[in-house]
């Protein structure tokens, strides 16, 4: 008998725009890549582990890009159990519509905690049964979504515990044990959770700390060590947690910010067997639009680096490269980019961002001069003051003369 397969896969965030440029294309060559990796690994079910789409609202397209991506893997695999839970990006409510339908396509779409008549948590309705090539169920998989502060349940105040964690523990404890007694002999105990664990390594450019923020970070432990793979969404960055390897964030398959260029983005494949994890291998998503981030000293390094840049004019312009270039200035230069622009003029490259470390002090008035009374300053002081926070040196004499000017023009108008 052949193992179970499953595709792990999260935080796809469709419908982003980086920088005002949509992203559109990106994410449907992904969708076309993970399609043709169903087939080729012989996956048997697909878990998307959160922050399906990038905001509460997502546009047209978007939603297009998704539900062409369902309809397509079911009609080419229509055995693959589909899974899919809402993460913090997401509007649990919108992405719950559609369930009745989906649902009798074999996909599970969870995006709130259910409630029985009484208005208690139910978890039974977040277990999903997983089956192999033979149509066996192989696996449970407990489908926990992203929870909200108002998801959790009291703790007793009394307690020496953060509320917030302990609330978050209870709520997977008790989902845990209701998927841990549906599960039959040879079944595995398939997790998932969009948060944000401790230890993670995150990308401070496009991921937001969430259940509180950084203090809140949930530790391993809150998952039971009898799982047989945790699936996670939230953190852009594949990666294990906690020393476990089988806790793990997928990774976005796209870089979602400029910083994560260097991000290995991937899908991960997990196999199992009698109940348990026997294998895992990562899937390398290749990247359509490449990025490239010039950092040096000087303007004119970063000039001459961008004259030297290897690009590809045959290219069509929504694989043209993302560019961000970051100098030192030691002084202002007002036409900087316009240097930057004339330079790229007519090459295949997108610039994206122009960042600039200024090299002053970077401290207030008050701190450069705390003896000395701000109201008794003259504007040409304050003006240098000013000028040495975010440069070296004093203003030179052009730049002193307009200010001069600017200053008698305001003075006369009083």
């Amino acid at each position: 008998m052949r193992s179970f397969r499953l595709l792990h896969t999260a935080d796809w965030h469709l419908g982003q725009s980086l920088h005002g440029i949509p992203r559109d294309t990106e994410h449907a060559r992904f969708l076309d890549w993970l399609i043709d990796r169903i087939g080729e690994h012989r996956v048997d079910a697909l878990v998307i582990a959160g922050d399906v789409f990038d905001g509460q609202n997502p546009p047209i397209p978007a939603l297009a890009l998704f539900y062409r991506f369902v309809a397509r893997a079911k009609a080419l695999h229509p055995r693959l159990d589909i899974v899919v839970v809402a993460g913090n990006h997401d509007s649990a409510s919108r992405l719950e519509a559609p369930s009745p339908l989906m649902t009798e396509m074999g996909v599970r779409v969870v995006g709130t905690l259910p409630s029985s008549a009484e208005g208690m948590f139910d978890p039974s309705p977040l277990i999903v049964p997983l089956h192999d090539a033979d149509g066996t169920i192989a696996a449970r998989c407990v489908a926990m979504p992203y929870l909200r502060p108002s998801d959790l349940p009291p703790v007793d105040e009394a307690e020496d515990v953060d509320p917030l964690i302990e609330g978050v523990r209870h709520r997977y404890a008790h989902a845990w044990t209701a998927g841990r007694q549906r599960c039959g002999r040879g079944e595995a105990l398939i997790l998932t959770g969009h948060c944000y664990m401790r230890g993670g390594a995150l990308s401070e450019l496009s991921e937001r700390k969430i259940l509180g923020g950084n203090l809140h970070a949930l530790p391993v432990d809150i998952f039971p060590e009898d799982a047989a793979y945790v699936a996670l969404g939230h953190l852009h960055r594949a990666q294990a947690v906690g020393g476990r390897e089988a806790v793990r964030y997928s990774g976005s398959p796209i870089p979602l910010a400029l910083d994560e260029e260097p991000y290995r983005h991937q899908v991960m494949l997990a196999e199992f067997a009698a109940g348990r994890l026997v294998g895992h291998e990562a899937l390398r998503v290749p990247r359509h639009v490449p990025i490239h981030r010039i950092s040096e000293a000087s303007p004119e390094a970063a000039l001459e680096r961008l004259k030297r840049l290897e690009l590809d004019s045959a290219l069509p312009r929504d694989a043209w490269p993302f560019l961000e270039v970051t100098v030192t200035l030691p002084e202002p230069r007002p036409a900087l980019r316009d240097e930057i622009e004339a330079v790229l003029a007519g090459r295949a490259v997108r610039l994206l961002k122009l960042g600039v470390r200024l090299t002053g002090s970077g401290q207030t008035l008050a701190d450069s001069a705390p003896p000395v009374d701000l109201a008794s300053l003259e504007p040409e002081e304050v003006f240098r003051r000013l000028y040495r926070r975010s440069h070296e040196g004093d203003p030179d004499s052009d730049l002193m003369a307009a200010f001069h000017e600017l200053l008698t023009g305001v003075q006369e108008t009083m």
